[in-house]
């Protein structure tokens, strides 16, 4: 049988993170390991009970979603935990900051219950969860912070060596995941298998220095190799 997945909640509202345990717990395949009021204390948690996946409000007194995100990914010993950022709208300023800090993706706190419980199964599951949606706000936030994705900005220089490591088809696979597709709808795209699509973003990965899908898309723009388009 497989294991529950391990879910930590992170809100400084414990109505929200009631409501959240509740729904969680009422899952076969899922369990609520903890709760936590603020950053701080989520780092504290995550240590002690190693969760799958972290449920991390962005905006919390003290130490705010976006400072403990950094800090658990940058733990190599927390490099199995998934954390999700909870927002107040599906798109907002801290969006593209929470995924350079090491988020898997991000959910409105207006999603409907299903959408939720699929949100932690996705990142469980190592997948990113950005919606078609969500990636337009993001390159969007992103040109709004500055970020040209014509390939000369500082984010270029910093992957120029570790993109020219990868071959043709992992730079065609990634250009595809910045696009939000997923590994089927790329499989169908570039007429391969599943299984191909994913070995080539795991190899994608490793090279890039990348956590997960979502790191590669902000990589993607941030280094040039994908140019922002804004309709």
């Amino acid at each position: 049988m497989t294991p529950a997945i391990k879910v930590l909640l992170v809100d400084d509202q414990a109505l929200l993170r009631s409501a959240f345990r509740v729904l969680v717990d009422s899952e076969p395949d899922m369990k609520v390991v903890g709760e936590a009021a603020d950053g701080a204390q989520a780092v504290e948690v995550v240590r002690a009970e190693r969760p799958d996946v972290v449920l991390m409000d962005i905006r919390m007194p003290g130490t705010d979603g976006l400072t403990a995100t950094r800090m658990i990914s940058s733990d190599p010993d927390l490099a199995d935990v998934r954390v999700v950022m909870l927002t107040t709208f599906e798109v907002d300023e801290y969006v593209v900051q929470s995924l350079r800090a090491g988020a898997s993706g991000f959910l409105g706190k207006g999603a409907e219950p299903d959408e939720l419980l699929n949100a932690i199964r996705i990142a469980a599951g190592g997948e990113a969860l950005l919606s078609p949606a969500a990636t337009k706000g993001l390159i969007a936030t992103f040109l709004a912070q500055g970020g040209s994705g014509a390939g000369d900005g500082p984010g270029a220089a910093a992957y120029s060596e570790r993109l020219a490591a990868l071959t043709t088809r992992e730079r065609e696979v990634l250009v595809l995941v910045a696009g939000g597709l997923s590994n089927d709808e790329i499989a169908e795209r570039l007429v391969v298998s599943p299984l191909t699509v994913k070995t080539h973003v795991n190899r994608a990965m490793a090279k890039l220095g990348a956590r997960d899908r979502a790191q590669l898309v902000v990589i993607a723009y941030e280094s040039g190799l994908v140019r922002p388009r804004v309709e």
